[in-house]
């Protein structure tokens, strides 16, 4: 499939490029006889988590993130397979390098998605539509995955454009034909509209892009909040002045958890969230860096959420550290919400700067084991340093934290939920 809005101009020079099923399309590459065929990575007709299904299995009603009985209920033929991780970052980055090569002026924002300003390479390669096609051409045949493009004159609508040419298409949108373009698209292709924002419009009898456009932003900010309704109110009247932006380094670094709806418990609760502090902080450590405030956020039942932080006075990236910092941040949120469940909890670390060294301290104070100079901090430390060195020779799941290692496996595999987390 390739369609492109007539007159292409050369204006619209912010492209978005996606790799079409990602996974999916991976696994078919690999695998020739899963070609044509509806396939579904991780989960089983018996059980676990779909983690991504090919356009075949979603033709049939197969998402990421339903359960592999139902999945396996709604297309009886479906092929489950494992994930190939490994071959996710290294095909996701040659694509990356295929993009490198016609612009440098590439922002990747996930493994599988790149945005890519095109407007220096136009006297080489000509006009964006021919960028885009040449993009597409040049992936399937080096990488052997499909991709879609999208090009506009601002980041949201080149994103919009990408998701009208899927699966495996272009799609160009004229400067001056962007009215025509958004107002007949429902409101869910909005970059942050969910499904519940998505509902909460409906019932304002807003379904389309053009209606949320018409629709004052003070309406949309009394039923969405100020900051989402003010943000989805601009983007429906693709006002978006953000620009491709080539490098820049995360200010925060963070994990969460989705659990099945529970009563917290004390020993349940650090256990997931000694997991998500090893993450963490290990991400921090590979990069030589640590923040000074953390925070938890703790969903409930209901889709209410609350979040509490903390700052500290120097920066840290020890795992026992953070993981006692964000217990007791959690139970202050779940203590203050009375009888409850709990549905999600997560945990980021903000305030980052470089640390490839730390000053250690003279023991003229009480020791205190969150500061990492003192006697405590530094043999937290010196366990990290030796925990993360057995694990880069002998594998992540060879040595570990005892709450985070006896906690039950959770239903997405942790390096699914690395390959979407943004590196430092």
């Amino acid at each position: 499939m390739s369609a492109a809005l007539p007159g292409a101009a050369p204006g619209a020079t912010i492209l978005h490029a996606d790799l079409d099923a990602f996974y999916a399309s991976v696994e078919q590459l690999l695998d020739p006889a899963l070609r044509g065929r509806p396939v579904a990575v991780g989960g089983g007709p018996r059980g676990g988590v779909v983690l991504a299904a090919s356009y075949e299995a979603k033709a049939r009603g197969v998402q990421g993130g339903m359960p592999g009985w139902r999945a396996a209920r709604l297309c009886p033929d479906l092929v489950f397979v494992r994930g190939h991780f490994g071959e996710y970052q290294r095909l996701g980055d040659a694509v990356m390098d295929v993009l490198a090569d016609v612009t440098p002026a590439l922002e990747r924002i996930s493994i599988d998605e790149a945005f890519l300003d095109v407007s220096g390479a136009t006297h080489l390669f000509g006009p964006p539509a021919a960028i885009g096609a040449r993009i597409r051409e040049r992936v399937r045949a080096e990488v052997g995955l499909p991709i879609s493009v999208g090009a506009a004159r601002t980041k949201h609508l080149a994103k919009i454009a990408s998701q009208v040419a899927k699966p495996d298409g272009l799609v160009v949108v004229d400067p001056g034909g962007e009215r025509a373009f958004l107002d007949p698209l429902p409101v869910e292709l909005i970059w942050g509209v969910g499904p519940v924002n998505e509902q909460r419009l409906a019932d304002l009898g807003i379904r389309t892009i053009g209606e949320l456009a018409r629709t004052p932003s003070s309406a949309v900010e009394h039923i969405l909040g100020r900051g989402v309704g003010q943000k989805i109110s601009a983007m429906a009247r693709d006002e978006d002045a953000r620009r491709v932006v080539t490098s820049r380094r995360a200010r925060s670094v963070g994990a969460q958890s989705a659990l099945s709806r529970r009563a917290p418990d004390p020993d349940g609760v650090r256990a997931v969230l000694a997991h998500l502090a090893d993450r963490v902080s290990r991400r921090l450590r590979a990069k030589g860096r640590a923040g000074r405030t953390v925070t938890v956020a703790v969903r409930f039942t209901g889709m209410r959420r609350s979040t509490r932080a903390l700052t500290l006075p120097v920066p840290v990236c020890a795992t026992l550290t953070l993981t006692e910092i964000a217990v007791r941040l959690a139970w202050s949120a779940i203590d203050d919400a009375g009888p409850c469940e709990i549905t999600l909890l997560g945990v980021s670390v903000s305030n980052v700067v470089d640390q490839t060294a730390v000053q250690l301290e003279l023991d003229l104070e009480p020791p205190d084991p969150w500061r990492p100079g003192s006697r405590p901090g530094a043999a937290r430390s010196a366990v990290d340093e030796s925990v993360d060195a057995i694990r880069t020779r002998f594998g992540a799941d060879s040595v570990g934290y005892l709450p985070a290692v006896l906690r039950p496996g959770g239903a997405v595999p942790d390096e699914f939920r690395e390959l979407a987390e943004h590196d430092l």
